[in-house]
């Protein structure tokens, strides 16, 4: 049930391996071991992808896809994951995260606007880079590692539930027709 459900969501592997941004990975996109869905596989996407979509940077998903080499998990599913920060929930989570990084550099959290220009976004962002970055790398630690083990537990969980099930099952006598 559980990898049926996460499959159900998950790109297609052609899709991936042909996209231009991956090309660079090459014959490391045919590894069967970034296309198996396990628990382990599982698991840690949840914790790449989790982690590389609470980096403020463009191309999260190239990152995603290096990281699941590197790490040997699942790539769709990491690179998928990486859609949590999409331009809606972006603003929110990256205010998240800047305060985060403010409360752990013991930096006041500044509340100014800017001006939307390139000069008003570049001097914003030579202000609050510290905070920002280490907030959102706490956070994708934080919140990976958590996906991580829920995952895990999830699955295992899913797991214990079907065996109960076929054995729910062995025990009932079998109906025959008289």
């Amino acid at each position: 049930m559980a990898k049926k459900l996460i499959q159900r969501y998950l790109p297609d592997p052609k899709t991936i391996t042909e996209n231009r941004y991956l090309a660079f990975l090459g014959r490391a996109l045919h590894n069967p071991n970034l296309w198996h869905l396990n628990r382990r596989s599982a698991a840690s996407a949840f914790f790449v992808g989790i982690f590389a979509a609470f980096i403020p940077i463009p191309f999260q998903m190239v990152v995603a896809a290096i990281l699941a080499v590197i790490f040997h998990c699942n790539l769709p599913l990491s690179v998928a994951l990486v859609w949590i920060t999409n331009p809606l929930t972006m603003p929110a989570i990256f205010y998240f995260t800047y305060n985060v990084g403010c409360y752990i550099l013991h930096v006041p959290v500044s509340e100014t606007s800017f001006e939307l220009t390139i000069h008003g976004v570049g001097v914003e962002l030579v202000r609050v880079w510290k905070p920002l970055f280490l907030g959102s790398i706490v956070t994708g630690l934080v919140g990976g590692a958590l996906c991580y083990f829920l995952i895990r537990l999830y699955w295992r969980w899913n797991v214990i539930q079907n065996w109960q099930q076929r054995r729910k099952r062995r025990r009932q006598p079998s109906r025959s027709s008289d």
